[in-house]
Order: structure tokens, then sequence, then C-alpha cells
């Protein structure tokens, strides 16, 4: 199948940005499109980019659903129309640009048919001239008939949060909202004020907040059991908070990873079937740390080109970097990445 768009595969495309849509900061910085910014001026664009979007930009996906499909899990998130506009108001269309390289995976057999696919792999290098560049991948499967659009979209989208931009939005682990008979969310929930732009600029920030009561509480008996594993009380709060921090993780260390973790450390595909506190900390322990090296990965990545990696993938019997689903597969690419990246310099 050959990528939409009419990339062919391997192939990378450079843009500038369009503005459409709704204008989603508040404020504008006079700002030359070209400059080097000054030492103060420099934090000062990073604190815009920070700003959470307007909620008049923000939509809600569904992320879980009971069996009887009546109630979900919403989490928020904007278009990437949103963050093209926040770009293009702080430095101009003309003080950014992005560039894909759009790769197809070797085949898999997916679903209960055992059908062959294959997945779209596409790297988006953003670069705000006079801040610096920084790169992100996103995927899709072939067989969704708009799979490069949305693994452009994912991979662009995590390219700005390197930057800041649209970063709130993985704070959100999801609300629990009734939904109509197409599965869409009947009444749209209400934004915490540390997730609005007036919220942010008065100092608000997530975890001030994290403690309040949910207008939708989770339902019973679909995702949790009201009984303790041996006998024992459980404090369900703490552990609705644990397991909201881990589902937090899901994005920003992607499927793959984010179900290897759980699946070496709980043995579980989902960490709502952990019952247990210290199980629910060990992991989330795990997944901060493999956070922590996509960023030590996504660093050296922005010194050298990704295939600097690929002799430790194939030895770790992987096609790509979303392939990696384990702590210590990707500990073994970040040192390699991160020696190509000395040898370099």
């Amino acid at each position: 199948m050959s990528p939409a768009n009419g990339h062919a595969n391997g192939a990378a495309v450079s843009e500038s940005s369009q503005t459409t849509g709704p204008v989603a900061a508040a404020d504008v910085l006079n700002v030359p499109a070209t400059s080097m910014f000054s030492s103060q001026k420099v934090p000062e664009l990073f604190k815009e980019l920070e700003v959470p979007f307007d909620p008049s930009v923000i939509e809600w996906r569904v992320t879980n659903a009971t069996k009887d499909k009546t109630r979900g899990q919403v989490i928020p998130y904007a278009d990437q129309r949103a963050y093209t506009d926040r770009l293009n108001l702080l430095v101009t269309p003309a003080g950014w640009t992005r560039k894909y390289a759009i790769h197809t995976s070797a085949n898999f057999q997916r679903g209960k048919d055992q059908r062959i696919v294959v997945k779209i792999l596409v790297a988006c290098e953003l670069t705000i001239f006079g801040l610096g560049s920084h790169s992100a991948t996103g995927e899709e499967w072939a067989d969704n008939d708009n799979a490069c659009t949305a693994a452009e979209a994912q991979a662009f989208k995590r390219a700005c949060s390197c930057f800041g931009l649209g970063r709130y939005l993985y704070h959100f682990s999801g609300v629990w909202v009734d939904l109509d008979e197409r599965k869409r969310p009947k009444n749209i929930p209400r934004l915490f004020g540390w997730a609005t732009p007036k919220g942010w600029r008065q100092g608000l920030r997530p975890g001030q907040e994290a403690d309040i009561t949910l207008s939708n509480p989770s339902p019973r008996n679909d995702f949790e059991s009201e009984v303790a594993p041996q006998g024992r009380d459980v404090n369900h709060e703490k552990l609705d908070a644990l397991i909201r921090q881990i589902e937090a993780l899901t994005e920003p260390l992607g499927r793959p990873l984010y179900r290897g973790v759980l699946k070496t450390v709980a043995r579980v595909w989902n960490p709502t079937e952990i019952r247990e506190a210290d199980l629910l900390r060990r992991v989330l322990a795990q997944m901060q740390s493999a956070k922590r090296e996509l960023q030590r990965l996504d660093t050296a990545l922005n010194r050298v080109r990704p295939e600097a990696v690929f002799p430790t993938l194939r030895s770790l019997r992987l096609n790509s970097l979303q392939q990696v689903d384990s702590l210590e597969s990707l500990k073994k690419v970040v040192l390699a990445a991160e020696e190509a990246a000395a040898l370099a310099h």
C-alpha cells in the first residue's frame, strides 16, 4: 500500500503551516519571525507555548467503555490546527517549519482473521527558528483510510510537546460520562482551571486540582472489584489516583511500550486489573523511567539520524523504534543513540 497524500515510502516533505481555524492563544508576542531571540524573549516564548488551548478548540475522545457501552471514559485533545494556530500566532507562519519522513513497517498479522497489514510510520522534525528543533514519531495501521494523516498528526503534536505546546494534555487520565447510542459523550466534561488559558496564567498547574470530585464517577463493577483480594480493605481513592497517573502515560510512551511495561511488571494489559497499591507504584515507577529514557532518546536523535540505532534494533529483532516494548530494550537503544551522538560531535 502507498502512503496517503502522494508521499512515497521514505519520502521527506517540508512545509510551512497555513493559518486555519480559531485562534488558540490569548496574547500575541511582537517577535520578528527569523530573528535570534534575546535571552529574555526565549523563556517568554516557551511560557506562551505551554499555555493551554482555548476550550473552544478542545474535543473529547472515548478511550474506554463499559460492557454495555452506556458509559465511557473520555480524554481531551486538540486538532493539529490548534497547534499550528498557536505557532503562527507566536512566531508567524514564516517563523517555523516542519519536515516529515514517511516509511512503512514490515508486514504484521492482525485481527481475528489474521489479515496481513503494515504500519505507516512518520517522523516529524519541527523547527522554530531561534528556539531550535525537535523530532517525534507517529504511527497508524495502513488499513485505516486516513493512516498517513493520522500518523502525521500524531508525530507533529508529539514534536510540539517537546517545546511544551500541548504538553498539559498528557496530565489527563480520563473522566467517565454517559454515552449515546452512537458511543458519543452525552455531556462534555468541565475542564480543570489549570487546563484553561486564564487559570494557567493565574498560576494554576496540574495536581493542584487532582483530588476534586469528578462529575461522572467511574462505573461500578466493570473495571474494579468491590471486594479487596484476601479480604483486605482497599483505599479506592488512592488506587484510582495511581491508575490515573499510569493511564496518563499511555500516549507519551506509545501503546507497545506502555502495554509491554504493564505485562512485564504486573502481567496485565490494563492497570485497572491491578488491585495492589505497591504493584501499581512499581508499574508507575517503571513507566516514569521509560518516559525519561524516551526523552534521552529524543535528545540524542536530535543530533544523529534515526538510522544510527538500526543495528541495535535489528539485534533486538525489531523493525522500528515504535516496536520497542520493554524498558530493557529501550535502554539499549538509548545507549546506542547517545554513543552515536557522541561520535558525531
